[in-house]
């Protein structure tokens, strides 16, 4: 029986377990099977990864779930639509298959049918490709947006608490000044504060 992992996340193995919750969602799966397909590729166990994107990576990627959510219930509605559409159309116009296709024309049967019904075979699988392309495409620009809207909000998140810090400084400062502040104005001018190499404020004259 193999050995589970117990060391610390790294930022690629983040990464990875939000790729795949978030296809997850996106094509109507279930969270778990997510954490299972994670944790079969990373060596952890499911209840290990259900943990890890409950407790930290859910939050990196809020704007990341709204988008996944919302690609899935267009998706259910494509699908209803065509469905709809393929119920009505089926018994006015059932499309032939190819065997059938070839046994009307096999009476008169030529090079040139068959050269052309190659032709359209090979027309339609180019068609295919295009389209498997594509969606190749638009799946690399969903990680991308996935990922920069995670780093987005960790950004925003630092620069906040740079801002509360930056303020307390100045507080503190404000009120050093108003206690320790001499009573001679001529002084009081030439009064001045820096911070010690441990972060503490010493009065220093000018």
């Amino acid at each position: 029986m193999p050995l589970t992992r117990q060391d610390a996340w790294s930022q690629d193995e983040d990464l990875l377990l939000a790729e795949v919750v978030l296809r997850n969602i996106r094509e109507g799966g279930t969270q778990l099977k997510a954490f299972e397909e994670v944790g079969k590729q990373l060596s952890r166990t499911a209840a290990a990864c259900g943990f890890r994107w409950n407790s930290y990576v859910r939050k990196q990627y809020k704007s990341g779930i709204e988008l996944a959510k919302k690609q899935r219930k267009e998706a259910k509605k494509q699908v209803k639509s065509q469905e709809v559409t393929e119920e009505a159309q089926a018994p006015a116009s059932e499309t032939p298959s190819p065997v059938q296709e070839i046994k009307e024309k096999q009476s008169n049967l030529s090079i040139e049918a068959v050269k052309q019904y190659l032709d359209d075979l090979y027309e339609k699988a180019g068609t295919l490709n295009s389209q498997d392309d594509q969606k190749e495409k638009i799946r690399g620009l969903e990680k991308q947006i996935y990922y920069l809207s995670a780093e987005n909000e960790k950004l925003e998140t630092k620069l906040r608490s740079m801002e509360e810090d930056y303020r307390a400084l100045i507080d503190i400062m404000e009120r050093a000044k108003k206690r320790v502040g001499p009573k001679d104005e001529e002084k009081q001018q030439k009064m001045n504060f820096q911070v010690e190499g441990k972060g503490n404020l010493e009065k220093v004259e000018k």
